[in-house]
């Protein structure tokens, strides 16, 4: 497989492949960049769906880094609207989460730069210019509709601080000098924000003075829907994607989703109760989660039928979905091929998070939510 086909495998959107196209053919350096909130314990989504990609990355040769937002965090009101704490969580169990996660995937935790927002703006002119000339180049009405990436609802009442953080997420991949752009698909408009922006800028950390400006690439993960059955159902697939905030797995919602140190016990119980209608692929999710997440990561998976046993592999992935649709997988077959495969890549995470200073650091943020 070569660079740019591993770079771009799995995910659901790249803007735009002619632009990854020509920072390969001109061997530009990539850098890429993720952020993420701290709030909750990690879960399938933002711990293995991103660290799938960045293991791709890292076997690409790019230069892989995760922006722990602590500010954006407390703007959001998470853990309590306390910045110090969710800084002392941000360097501790996500810090520590991110990594085990990484190697359990195939990546080198090693190589992975992590930055505390904080860190990154203290006395930092160049940030809050970016920050002003990005604001300048945006309208209200666009920060308005931008809202949704911080799971807020466009019409929503909110504080003005949270117009502040979708231009901050995008003055965060400039000052990162982040030409590779990444997170799961309901982030896009920030990064849209970011590539409509980046050539009006007359300053920007991402631009060397000798070379021509350019748009960050923006690649975009899928988001594993969460374990509950929607709020209205049958649902379309167009409703689908307008619902992403709604139906996508929730640290508020314990049970529709499964975190990356959950017991055997738990995983069980989760699968066993989720929303799994036979024959329905478009919402569905233990389908959803085996085809974006099991397949790429065990590459072959067994299924147990009742007068067989059927091999599904990853690069003939759509052959699982067509099966399932037929009826020639029942949903209770589907729902225990699911957990006999999550548990044996959980397991090594959940005795981790089970001992020692890694034990410590989830009880912290344990303690935090109570």
């Amino acid at each position: 497989m070569d660079k740019e086909e591993l770079i771009i495998r799995n995910l659901e959107e790249v803007l735009t492949r002619e632009d990854l196209s020509n920072l390969l053919k001109n061997k530009e350096r990539l850098i890429h960049y993720i952020g993420f909130e701290i709030s909750g314990f990690l879960h399938l989504g933002t711990g293995f769906m991103s660290m799938l990609k960045v293991a791709d990355f890292q076997k690409a040769g790019i230069k892989c880094q995760i922006f722990l937002a602590d500010w954006h965090s407390y703007i959001n009101d998470k853990l309590n609207g306390d910045l110090k704490t969710i800084q002392k969580i941000a360097v501790g169990y996500y810090k520590e989460g991110f990594k085990v996660c990484l190697e359990t995937l195939g990546g080198n935790s090693q190589k992975l730069d992590f930055i505390l927002g904080s860190e990154l703006y203290h006395n930092n002119d160049k940030y809050w210019l970016t920050f002003i000339e990005i604001s300048k180049n945006t309208t209200l009405a666009r920060v308005q509709r931008s809202i949704d990436i911080m799971g807020r609802k466009e019409k929503e009442v909110i504080d003005f601080a949270k117009l502040c953080y979708p231009l901050m997420q995008v003055a965060d991949i400039f000052l990162l000098k982040a030409n590779i752009v990444h997170a799961g698909i309901d982030q896009r408009k920030a990064h849209v924000i970011a590539r409509d922006v980046a050539l009006n800028l007359s300053y920007s950390p991402l631009f060397d003075k000798k070379k021509n400006k350019i748009k960050p690439v923006a690649l975009h993960h899928h988001i594993l829907l969460g374990l509950q059955k929607p709020p209205k159902y049958p649902i379309s697939k167009d409703e689908i994607r307008e619902m992403t905030i709604d139906l996508k797995m929730s640290k508020s919602k314990p049970d529709s989703c499964i975190f990356i140190h959950d017991s055997p016990e738990e995983i069980e119980r989760k699968i066993l109760k989720a929303f799994c209608p036979p024959n329905e692929t478009d919402y569905n999710p233990p389908l959803d989660w085996m085809y974006w997440l099991i397949l790429p990561i065990k590459k072959e998976i067994k299924i147990k039928t009742h007068n067989s046993v059927k091999i599904y592999k990853e690069i003939k992935r759509n052959e699982l979905v067509e099966d399932y649709k037929r009826g020639e997988i029942h949903p209770l077959d589907l729902k225990e091929s699911l957990i006999q495969e999550l548990t044996s890549i959980i397991e090594p995470i959940y005795k981790h998070f089970a001992r020692g200073g890694a034990k410590k650091l989830k009880e912290e943020l344990e303690n935090i939510k109570k």
